[in-house]
């Protein structure tokens, strides 16, 4: 699918867009002569490629007329697509493209990052008009999956379980998956996904974000990969003005938007981190290959159990797994009292792709960690759901 669409003559134009898309945006642009204007919107259709774009952007060498009579038509037969106007702005023009349904107006030499961030706030307010205009779904089935990923200690790859999982969920629903990074004090998910968010959380539970979801969307990092993330504080002072409460509001209105919300926790079980439990419909638990955090763990069960705030879905994870560590997984099983759900080995792989920033599951890398990863996701695909039938945990482990 082509997911924006050019009108323009000009080479260079194209170029800048095309720049502004690479790296930062999910999706694919495909560039029409402005002589296409001439057959109107059916036409247009047309000659597009697979289904209609989310943003259309008329560029330098469509005359204003043209550009409008074409807008107006659309803003009526197709709400959905955001529409952009590349010409000299002038307080007429604004006005009449204002009234034809374009949603901005910007002269032909804005750079590349502003251009980037112009498709981005283009693409949230299509996919928004998109959700308003589909059927009312099911009052059970309205809200998305929301996944904590959780350790009682630290230094086991929670993040970069997170952070692939994200990615991975991303392809079974492109743009329909966000994470946060709810480690308020030293959160990596920006650097596990090489992203420098202009945002962060800490703006995201304040001010009119917090009572509108549209307002929140623009706090939200577009990862090329077709993900959001809602990245920490910048600096850990900041933590101290989230609390409870506004993770709370955070997670429901994020639920009410996307698919899948994946909240990458801080480790232990802290104020922030059981607010996001109480909401959580999966728990992700990791568990690394040592008497420490395996114990820490079991621990982590029997509090949650007696506070009844073990999520319905349950998924263990045992990471750098090695036979050489002289502890089994059954031994893990046993010590901790339910089943490895997934086991990923000790990798060299996973640290390099994780000090890039790149997911192994955003690559092409195959080996027998990404494999534990794409098993990890494969349990939220729905069709593994069906077929399972919720009987994930029918083994039993005798401690």
């Amino acid at each position: 699918m082509s997911r924006f669409v050019a009108i323009t003559a000009v080479r260079d134009f194209e170029g800048r867009v095309r720049q502004a898309i690479a790296g930062a945006l999910h999706g694919e642009l495909q560039t029409l002569s402005p002589e296409v204007l001439s057959g109107g919107p059916d036409d247009v259709f047309r000659q597009l490629n697979g289904a209609p774009p989310e943003v259309l952007i008329l560029g330098p060498g469509v005359t204003p007329e043209s550009a409008l009579k074409l807008a107006t038509v659309f803003d009526l037969q197709y709400p959905e697509i955001s529409l952009l106007l590349i010409a000299e702005p002038s307080p007429d023009l604004i006005l009449r493209a204002m009234h034809s349904g374009i949603r901005d107006v910007v002269t032909p030499e804005i750079d590349v990052n502003e251009l980037r961030v112009l498709l981005e706030r283009a693409c949230l307010a299509s996919a928004s008009r998109r959700r308003g205009m589909a059927p009312a779904a099911d009052p059970g089935q309205s809200r998305g999956r929301v996944v904590a990923v959780m350790s009682p200690k630290g230094g086991v790859g929670k993040t970069t379980v997170a952070t692939n999982l994200a990615i991975g969920l991303g392809k079974l629903a492109p743009m329909s998956v966000v994470i946060v990074d709810l480690d308020l004090q030293f959160g990596d998910v920006a650097s596990g996904l090489l992203l420098e968010p202009e945002h962060s959380i800490t703006e995201a539970v304040r001010g009119a974000a917090s009572q509108d979801s549209m307002v929140l969307k623009a706090f939200l990092t577009v990862h090329p990969a077709g993900i959001y993330a809602l990245c920490a504080p910048r600096t850990p002072a900041e933590s101290d003005y989230i609390t409870a409460d506004h993770v709370s509001q955070l997670i429901n209105q994020l639920a009410g938007e996307f698919k899948y919300v994946v909240v990458d926790t801080a480790p232990g079980l802290g104020e922030h981190c059981l607010a996001t439990l109480e909401l959580a419909t999966d728990g992700v638990w990791v568990c690394g290959m040592d008497v420490p955090s395996i114990r820490g763990l079991r621990k982590c069960f029997s509090v949650l159990k007696e506070l009844q705030l073990l999520p319905a879905g349950r998924h263990t994870v045992l990471n750098f797994a090695d036979r050489r560590s002289g502890i089994s997984v059954q031994d893990v099983e046993a010590t901790i009292g339910v089943p490895i759900d997934t086991v990923i080995p000790r990798s060299r792989t996973l640290p390099f792709t994780t000090n890039r920033g790149i997911p192994v599951l955003q690559g092409a890398t195959r080996d027998a960690a990404s494999k534990g990863l794409k098993k990890l996701v494969d349990r939220f695909d729905p069709k593994w759901v069906s077929t399972t039938h919720n009987q994930q945990h029918r083994r039993v482990v005798v401690s």
